[in-house]
């Protein structure tokens, strides 16, 4: 647990002190290995086959980390490890897309830079409002963090990987050409079967790093309101505990700033709850690791 977190330090502090490096994560192999994957299939392929070929990577990707970790004391694994997770991050520097809405000097540029906050480039343009910042920036960094985190802290670099080429796969557009309606649907289940437990550990942090009661009463009223429990893939709730507890922070003056219509101010101050529920995590994998070294 202590190298799961060492990794993931290094890994936010090489995004930060050398964001250059998140040029080579480019995923330009997997869209070529998908188009030849689907097109050997013959005649009309199952509608498995695509999440087949995430699922021979995830294997591949365990049999080499199972691998390495018997060599060198283990330290070729932990690079293994690090190297993957920084693979997986992102793409995009969240950090830099919220700081580029901000600081942008007019409302051209900020609509435009407000678009890479979308977890999906193929959507519609987003407008720069408070709902939907809010909204794309949670779901954003569920995708670019939070989702990785879980994954590798579970699995290790083969989950962290496997989390990745799922959501590729199942939302970016460059990839829909290849498979037909049935694998992009069973591919975007399995992307919110992956997103289920750590968009709920999101909320369960969100709730302890922002108001509480606000949150929590948000969702109980979604689920209530629509009616399918907590145990669905509907993960729309996210959005809807963001906005509360983004809200509830700036109507308390967090930031100096009242307007929760202001979307500036919202923005401002999701990048700040975000923050605290990664430090969060952090501190949550501390403590695992401290209790396994203990034991």
């Amino acid at each position: 647990m202590a190298q799961i977190l060492l990794a993931i330090v290094l890994v936010i502090a090489a995004g930060i002190a050398v964001p250059d490096l998140a040029r080579w994560r480019d995923f330009s192999w997997l869209q070529v290995w998908s188009t030849q994957w689907m097109a050997s299939g013959g005649g009309k392929p199952s509608r498995y086959r695509a999440a087949l070929l995430a699922l021979l990577i995830v294997a591949a990707c365990l049999l080499l980390q199972a691998l390495l970790g018997h060599v060198l004391f283990g330290l070729p694994a932990f690079a293994f490890a690090t190297i993957v997770l920084y693979f997986c991050w992102g793409p995009r520097d969240l950090e830099a897309d919220i700081d580029a809405v901000i600081k942008a000097p007019d409302s051209d540029r900020r609509h435009a830079a407000a678009q890479a906050l979308r977890p999906d480039p193929a959507l519609e343009a987003m407008p720069v409002e408070s709902v939907a910042l809010v909204e794309a920036t949670f779901a954003s960094a569920l995708s670019r963090w939070f989702g990785v985190i879980f994954w590798f802290v579970v699995l290790g670099p083969a989950g962290a990987l496997g989390y990745r080429v799922v959501q590729l796969l199942a939302r970016n557009a460059a990839f829909r050409p290849s498979m037909d309606a049935d694998q992009n649907e069973v591919l975007e289940r399995t992307a919110r079967l992956l997103d289920w437990a750590p968009a709920h550990l999101v909320a369960l942090t969100l709730a302890l790093v922002s108001d509480f009661d606000a949150v929590v009463k948000t969702w109980r009223d979604y689920h209530a309101a629509h009616g399918k429990g907590y145990f669905t893939l509907d993960l729309g709730f996210l959005g809807e505990l963001a906005r509360a507890g983004v809200d509830a922070d700036v109507e308390a003056g967090d930031g100096y700033a009242h307007d929760v219509a202001d979307p500036i101010a919202e923005l401002t101050d999701a990048h700040k709850v975000l923050r605290r529920v990664l430090v969060a995590w952090l501190a949550l994998i501390a403590l695992a690791a401290v209790l396994v070294i203990g034991h």
